[in-house]
């Protein structure tokens, strides 16, 4: 049985549906594979912090793509908030949610399964106006990946990360292409929301 989790972000009152124990979820042959853990399946503080800092911004008429997804908070926010929308993530369990959650807040997103390893399918897809990743530097070696891929996703990118040890080493690898401004966020009392802009040649 699912479990239903209701917030309240901005003006928007939204039902998110997530299984009841991510530990249930754990699959060997992925692991093996990818080391991959059902992270999706959690309704995590970045996520709403991050959907909390869309709804503050115009982005009505924006081309938004969400890298881990998971349950798509963001997304739908965005989505609601007049944004065409793609949500991405590795899973397709988690794509099947996204979608579930989408549809039941009324907001019309896509969703695609991209592995950031081989991203070709979004890149053909690019440029984005928006970049938008909630708590997805959990391993050091999500930052080889994500540094180099958002330059050739947008050039506006908005991390929300509640401080992971992963995010040093991430901020100081993409100091020499983005501008970084950090926003407070109180689901985030030892971490923050990072806005990233492309620095002018």
């Amino acid at each position: 049985m699912d479990v239903t989790d209701t917030l309240v972000i901005g003006e928007l009152t939204l039902e998110l549906v997530h299984p009841p124990d991510a530990e249930d979820l754990l699959d060997e042959e992925a692991f093996e594979q990818e080391e991959f853990l059902p992270y999706w399946a959690e309704l995590w503080p970045s996520a709403v912090a991050l959907a909390r800092e869309i709804e503050r911004r115009d982005v009505e008429g924006a081309k938004v793509v969400e890298l881990g997804c998971g349950l798509a908070l963001p997304s739908i926010v965005a989505a609601r908030r007049g944004a065409d929308v793609v949500a991405t993530d590795w899973s397709t369990d988690a794509l099947v949610y996204a979608g579930r959650n989408a549809a039941r807040n009324g907001a019309r997103i896509e969703t695609a399964r991209v592995a950031w390893s081989e991203p070709d399918e979004l890149l053909a897809r690019a440029p984005f106006d928006l970049v938008l990743a909630a708590d997805v530097l959990y391993e050091r070696r999500n930052v080889e990946l994500l540094a180099p891929l958002l330059p050739r996703l947008a050039s506006e990118v908005l991390v929300a990360d509640p401080g992971r040890p992963a995010l040093r080493s991430f901020l100081e690898r993409v100091d020499a292409e983005w501008e970084v401004e950090t926003f407070s966020a109180q689901e985030l009392p030892r971490g923050a929301v990072h806005r990233l802009a492309r620095r002018v040649p």
